[in-house]
């Protein structure tokens, strides 16, 4: 029996005991565990902010007619619509932040992850990345290059939750324990390893890249019994998602349900469910393969929400709706967004955001406060009913925005939220930023330049301000060099001298 059936086995036995212990838990948590919610945080993977059919700008845009995500539609008719929703710009910082509440500055996986103490980043003319934490997060100190964390699930766990992983992990390297999601406080984990995409979306190529001779990494696990099938990855993802829900509801478990669809990350292999009709509209292939995938994503979104309703659990089930970062540069631009995934601008990092919470969020409507991706952790652990989880990684940065669902007082407005990526990836460069307000600031590490933005008045990043308004580029650059020296943010180091880049510290 190898590593990752020996886990698996493990992991089904112990969830298997804690649904037949079920009766004597919910007599443990008495009335209060009857009444926990459901929680479901359904998470999509490099969906840019106008990748669908519902609008998150003050307009429909061209993209939001080229999608068609009925199911997304319902989800804001329904919930609360986030405009301002933020991730990092690349996937496991994002990932690991909502796991555990800190920005990717503190925790210091800062890129994405994959083989052990291997770093994806290309060579840069000038500078070094520093020393992050490639191994990504782990359930145990000590482990070189990691972050030791308590994770959200964890917390869940403790409080009564029977949590699912299903999809994509991407939260530690290969072979290491932060690599599976039962170790990281889920009870159950479906298809979840080091992997951030999937060698193939279709069950004919058993959900492997082996029949491009790509490497064997990549291969989808736990998934055999849909090898040789014509499946789509996302439609099998989601039946052994309600299988799970369906377990936990039979034993009057509260469940938290992390649904990570691997979707729409490379490689993009079309859903014949829905390719031919966007070939039919005029779109190109890629567009065509791009737009069946992301309907079929909303199919998924809304087989969950109709199997809620049959099981009678819809009125006491939260749905939060997020994605990883922006849309990848091989896919339209997002406008009138600037940039895509990876880069510092609003299309790399603001995404599509909901949350539906029946009987607390009034239906339809909309938030334009800013949130963040860290903000998941407190916010969900609030919704659970806990409050004050000290995190053994380091601060919490995160925010709770229960406060926004409520439309009640409580949410610090103007805040600031930071972004820091040390890094040469393909499109992306070594740099820094901060939002503050309607401000924005850039700090690019290679040469030390700013870039300062009125996003109220500059949605799309045209117009640098830094020069004319230098009292408010000040400001902002001693707030992010602050929160750098608290948060203890690596930088980039000289090739020359080895020195690392220094902070920002503008001074006119």
């Amino acid at each position: 029996m190898n590593r990752r059936d020996f886990l698996k086995q493990t992991c089904m036995l112990g969830a298997s005991a804690v649904l037949a212990g079920s009766a004597m838990t919910s007599r443990a948590y008495g009335g209060a565990n009857a009444k926990k919610p459901n929680i479901i945080f359904f998470f999509i993977d490099d969906m840019g902010w106008q990748d669908t059919s519902e609008p998150f700008h003050t307009e429909v845009t061209a993209l939001n007619q080229r999608y068609h995500t009925p199911n997304m539609e319902q989800l804001a008719d329904s919930g609360m619509k986030f405009t301002q929703a933020y991730a990092c710009a690349v996937c496991s910082p994002s990932r690991i932040s909502l796991m555990t509440g800190m920005n990717a500055a503190r925790h210091k996986v800062t890129n994405w992850t994959l083989r052990p103490n291997a770093s994806p980043d290309h060579p840069h003319p000038t500078l070094n990345p520093p020393a992050w934490n490639v191994n990504g997060i782990s359930p145990v100190p000590d482990v070189d290059r990691t972050a030791y964390v308590k994770t959200l699930p964890m917390f869940l766990q403790k409080t009564g939750y029977h949590t699912i992983h299903v999809g994509k992990a991407h939260f530690g390297a290969d072979g290491l324990a932060g690599e599976m999601p039962e170790n990281l406080g889920f009870d159950v984990n479906i298809a979840g390893h080091c992997a951030g995409g999937p060698g193939s979306y279709h069950g004919t190529n058993n959900f492997s890249a082996a029949f491009r001779n790509g490497s064997r990494i990549w291969d989808v696990p736990d998934l055999e019994e849909y090898h040789g099938q014509d499946i789509y990855l996302n439609e099998a993802l989601t039946i052994e998602a309600l299988e799970a829900v369906d377990q936990a509801v039979a034993a009057d478990k509260p469940f938290y349900l992390y649904m990570s669809h691997y979707a729409i990350h490379a490689p993009w292999e079309k859903d014949n469910r829905y390719y031919q009709k966007y070939i039919d509209a005029g779109l190109d292939d890629f567009d065509a393969t791009y737009a069946s995938m992301i309907e079929s994503m909303d199919k998924s979104l809304g087989d969950i929400c109709s199997h809620l309703k049959s099981k009678g659990i819809d009125d006491n089930t939260i749905i939060l709706f997020m994605t990883d970062n922006g849309q990848p540069s091989q896919a339209d631009r997002n406008l009138p967004l600037r940039g895509h995934k990876l880069t510092p601008y609003e299309g790399g990092s603001r995404v599509p955001a909901m949350v539906k919470w029946p009987g607390v969020v009034e239906p339809g409507s909309v938030c334009d406060d800013y949130i963040i991706i860290e903000d998941i952790f407190p916010t969900i652990l609030e919704m659970a009913g806990l409050k004050d989880c000290p995190q053994i990684g380091g601060k919490v940065d995160g925010v709770s925005f229960v406060p926004l669902l409520r439309q009640k007082p409580g949410y610090p407005k103007d805040r600031a939220v930071f972004w820091h990526f040390p890094h040469n990836y393909g499109t992306g460069k070594p740099y820094s930023s901060i939002r503050k307000g309607d401000w924005k600031l850039i700090y690019f590490h290679a040469d030390q330049r700013y870039e300062l933005y009125n996003l109220a008045e500059d949605i799309g990043e045209a117009n640098n301000l830094f020069t004319q308004r230098k009292d408010i580029a000040q400001r902002l650059v001693e707030e992010l060099r602050l929160f750098m020296i608290d948060a203890e943010a690596q930088m980039p180091t000289y090739k020359t001298s080895g020195k690392p880049v220094p902070l920002p510290a503008f001074i006119d």
